[in-house]
């Protein structure tokens, strides 16, 4: 049982009631880890959203954006985003075994996404700044530096809502991975 309540999508009213119609408009209903974040601060949902919206209309592609919001979310634990962003990396035409590869930080068969789980992986683990080698190998992979910048924005919204369901304990709404 998640640890705030949130308010039911045809309960909200003012801004809350603004955000959860645009989530709902676009993804057909209001996940439990958007309806607890819009109950208690509406503008913090309001700007994760403005921000994964730029992630949306930027150079990295849907699979690229899931494959970094997996890594994150599975080594911050966070089993809600887990499998939230296991259905979305899915509809993104990433495989089942391609998602548990990238879960568990091995090989998937694809050198692009290789390098680019391994870079993710150790942003998050690694104090500091990386080592050469780790940008290096990314740019060698084709990654630009604008898609970078776009890397470093999936991990800052990404951590945002591992960290709130984390602390929230939100119910998950989505199939569990395989």
């Amino acid at each position: 049982m998640a640890r705030f309540t949130a308010i039911a999508t045809d309960q909200a009213s003012g801004a809350t009631a603004q955000v959860y119609a645009g989530i709902k408009q676009a993804l057909g209903k209001v996940p439990n880890a958007y309806a607890a974040l819009g109950t208690l601060a509406p503008q913090a949902l309001t700007a994760m959203l403005s921000a994964d919206k730029v992630l949306s209309s930027g150079p990295l592609s849907k699979a690229d954006q899931e494959t970094v919001k997996l890594v994150i979310s599975e080594l911050a634990g966070c089993d809600y985003c887990v499998a939230a962003h296991s259905m979305v990396g899915k509809m993104a035409g990433l495989s089942p075994e391609t998602l548990r590869q990238i879960r568990q930080g091995n090989a998937t068969g694809d050198a692009k996404r290789d390098v680019l789980v391994s870079f993710v992986r150790s942003l998050a683990l690694k104090p500091g700044t990386l080592p050469e080698e780790d940008v290096q190998a990314l740019q060698a992979a084709g990654y630009s530096g604008e898609e970078i910048v776009h890397i470093g924005l999936a991990i800052s919204v990404i951590t945002f809502t591992n960290v709130f369901n984390r602390i929230n304990d939100t119910v998950v709404d989505f199939p569990v991975p395989q």
